[in-house]
């Protein structure tokens, strides 16, 4: 891992990346797109080599949605314990993505998998971000009724992370869905308690009050542009940051 003068240069040392599965589909309507995948492992990767430790909870939502169960006939409870075996199924990806390019990194999950996947420990997860190991965190929280965006809110509060970083395909967090609304308003900053007060669907409601509760700061970002993650780390003004 680089130090000096070059982490000094960062404005985020430790972070936890939160990817959506849909994301990984692409330009298709289920799956992974492999061209999705290694634009995400290439990125990742530009700023591990910068220093930054990273963690990452990718959601499965482009494989199955617990949410959407009921609708199949299927229990919430079975419905979110797929969805966390769909969350292994893209950990897995892009655990893959990453080493085929160099890069060391640990899988842990939430649910034991021995053969699979290392069971999450929290002080071997924080030792692997220390020895420059690329973290990726499996199966949210283990648990059915919590999304894998109140997942990523908890890993970075274990880890002690210094900030969360949401990947999306817009630029932020805008007043109206910007794909939907021409002229919607982009927030360059906004507090959680204006996100609660406005309802705006950043992230659902247990996580956004786990990161205010800890003074935990989230940045909300287009993913989709190259070099937009090695900004933010650098500090540029990129995306919407949140914070009390």
């Amino acid at each position: 891992m680089l130090k000096g003068n070059t982490m000094q240069t960062l404005k985020y040392k430790r972070i936890l990346l939160k990817l959506s599965g849909e994301s990984l589909m692409g330009k298709k309507g289920f799956g992974i797109d492999p061209e999705v995948l290694n634009f995400f492992a290439d990125e990742i990767i530009s700023i591990h080599k910068l220093g930054v430790q990273i963690g990452v909870v990718i959601g499965g939502g482009n494989i199955f949605r617990g949410l959407n169960a009921s609708d199949q006939g299927i229990g919430r409870v079975t419905g979110d314990q797929m969805g966390m075996l769909a969350t292994l199924i893209n950990s897995l990806a892009l655990q893959n993505s990453i080493e085929l390019k160099g890069t060391y990194s640990r899988l842990m999950s939430s649910i034991k998998m021995d053969e699979i996947a290392e069971p999450y420990i929290r002080r071997r997860a924080i030792r692997h971000l220390e020895k420059g190991r690329v973290v990726i965190f499996g199966a949210g929280t283990g648990h059915p009724y919590f999304s894998t965006d109140t997942a990523a809110s908890l890993r970075a509060v274990e880890m002690e992370a210094d900030v969360i970083i949401k990947g999306t395909r817009v630029d932020g967090i805008f007043d109206a869905d910007p794909e939907k609304v021409s002229g919607a308003l982009k927030f360059d900053s906004i507090s959680y308690i204006d996100i609660l007060k406005k309802n705006l669907r950043v992230m659902d409601m247990t996580a956004i009050s786990l990161c205010q509760e800890n003074k935990l700061p989230l940045v909300v970002f287009n993913m989709d542009k190259p070099g937009n993650l090695t900004a933010l780390i650098k500090g540029e003004n990129v995306g919407t940051v949140v914070q009390e």
